[in-house]
């Protein structure tokens, strides 16, 4: 009999509610999260670790305001895991841009979570039940 493999989570946002509140509720058996809240922090453990899902915020601490969407380009182009965006200052071009970047999905905050498990369980990772 073979264990299913470990999934790991890494979640890039400035704000730590939003770190912890995701954390919480992405950690369940056979999950792995790793909560991070500076781009270079997030670039170490890609550096370090395979991660199979990235959930980044675009807006972090930054001047210009889309680091998420160059974390996600720098993700894509090195390393083979899914990425999704979240943001409280999307724009309909925003958004075009992180899918055209190669985000798995684009979400607004506040998330709902319902929503967010939905997306989450259809890229193969295990999620809270109920």
């Amino acid at each position: 009999m073979t264990a299913n493999p470990m999934k790991k989570i890494l979640i890039v946002d400035d704000e730590q509610s939003i770190l912890l509140s995701l954390s919480y509720i992405l950690k369940v058996e056979g999950v792995e999260v790793l909560a991070c809240n500076e781009i270079e922090q997030a670039e170490e453990a890609l550096a370090s670790s395979h991660f199979d899902l990235v959930i980044a915020d675009i807006r972090m601490s930054g001047i210009n305001g889309i680091e998420g969407l160059e974390l996600l380009t720098y993700i894509k182009q090195r390393y083979n895991t899914d990425v999704i965006i979240m943001t409280g200052f999307g724009t309909p071009e925003m958004e075009a841009e992180a899918y055209r970047r190669g985000a798995s999905h684009y979400f607004k905050k506040p998330i709902e979570i319902p929503v967010l498990l939905e997306a989450v369980a259809k890229l193969g990772i295990p999620v809270r039940q109920g």
